[in-house]
C-alpha cells in the first residue's frame, strides 16, 4: 500500500510539474517567463529552461533584460553539455556584451567548451588546438584573472596531448617505413615542443628515419639526405651523450659518413 501511495505521489508531482511548465510556455508575461526560466536553470532543470530562454531572446532584444536572457541561455547549453552550441553562445555573449561583468566568466567557459571537446590523443586534434588558442586568448585578455592558473594548467594538458599525438604518429610512420613523413613530423614536433618528454626517442627516430630515407633515395638526393642524418646525429649526441640509443645512432652516423665519402668520389672521379 505504501508503495502504491508513493507511486501516486510521484505521478501527481510529475503531472503538476508538467502543468506548470506548459503554463510557463504559453504565458505572454515576459517577466514571469524569465523568472521561471532562471528558476529552472538554478534547479538544474536546464533542458526545460532552454526553450523559454530561446523565446525570450526575441522578446527582450534591445531591452535591459537582454543581457540576463543571453547569459542564462548560453549557460544553460553549457549545463546540458552541448559544448558546440555553448561555445557559440558564450562567445557571442562576450562580443555582444563586452563590457558586462559576466564577460570574463563567459570567455572562460567558452574556452572550457573547447577543452571539454578535446578528444583522446589518437583522434583528430582540431578541437585541442582550438582550446589552446581560446585559453591563450583568455589569458591575453584577462592577465590578472583568478582563473589564470587553471588556464595555464589546462594549456599544459592540451599541449601534452598534442605532443603524444605527434610522437605516436611519428612512430607509426617509422613502423610503416614512411620515412619522409616521419622526418617531417619529427622536425615540426621537436621545433614546436622543444621540452617534450619524448625528446630523446624522437631525436633518435629522426636520426634513424633520415638515414633510411637517404638510403632509399635516388642518387641525386642521397648526398643532402645523408648530410641531414649527420646533422641530426650531432644534435642528438649533444643533447643525450649517454642515451641508450647512442650505439644505434652512431651506426647510422658512421654509415652516413661513408656514403657521403662514396658519393663524393663518384661525383669527382
Amino acid at each position: 500500500m505504501k508503495r502504491i501511495l508513493l507511486a501516486f505521489s510521484v505521478l501527481a508531482l510529475v503531472l503538476s510539474s508538467c502543468g506548470e511548465y506548459n503554463k510557463v510556455l504559453k504565458s505572454t508575461d515576459v517577466d514571469y517567463k524569465l523568472e521561471k526560466a532562471i528558476e529552472y536553470f538554478d534547479d538544474g532543470r536546464c533542458y526545460q529552461s532552454i526553450p523559454i530562454f530561446e523565446e525570450l531572446i526575441g522578446l527582450t532584444r534591445g531591452t535591459q533584460k537582454a543581457e540576463d536572457v543571453y547569459y542564462y541561455h548560453a549557460r544553460a547549453h553549457y549545463c546540458v553539455e552541448d559544448y558546440y552550441l555553448a561555445n557559440y553562445y558564450l562567445s557571442n555573449f562576450t562580443k555582444t556584451f563586452s563590457y558586462s561583468e559576466r564577460a570574463e566568466e563567459c570567455q572562460f567557459l567558452a574556452a572550457m567548451c573547447s577543452y571539454n571537446l578535446s578528444p583522446e590523443f589518437s583522434l583528430d586534434q582540431t578541437d585541442t588546438k582550438l582550446a589552446i588558442n581560446e585559453m591563450q586568448l583568455f589569458l591575453d585578455k584577462y592577465p590578472g584573472s583568478t582563473l589564470r592558473d587553471s588556464c595555464t594548467t589546462m594549456i599544459d594538458q592540451l599541449n601534452a596531448k598534442l605532443e603524444r599525438k605527434n610522437f605516436e604518429v611519428a612512430k607509426l610512420y617509422v613502423k610503416t617505413e614512411n620515412f619522409k613523413s616521419a622526418v617531417l613530423v619529427l622536425d615540426y614536433a621537436l621545433r614546436d615542443y622543444p621540452n617534450t618528454k619524448y625528446r630523446e626517442e624522437m631525436m633518435y627516430m629522426l636520426v634513424k628515419s633520415s638515414y633510411l630515407l637517404a638510403d632509399q633515395s635516388i642518387e641525386e638526393k642521397k648526398m643532402d639526405r645523408f648530410a641531414d642524418c649527420v646533422d641530426h646525429y650531432l644534435n642528438f649526441v649533444a643533447y643525450f651523450p649517454e642515451s641508450g640509443y647512442l650505439r644505434e645512432a652512431e651506426n647510422y652516423f658512421d654509415d652516413s659518413q661513408k656514403e657521403i665519402e662514396r658519393l663524393k668520389k663518384v661525383s669527382n672521379p
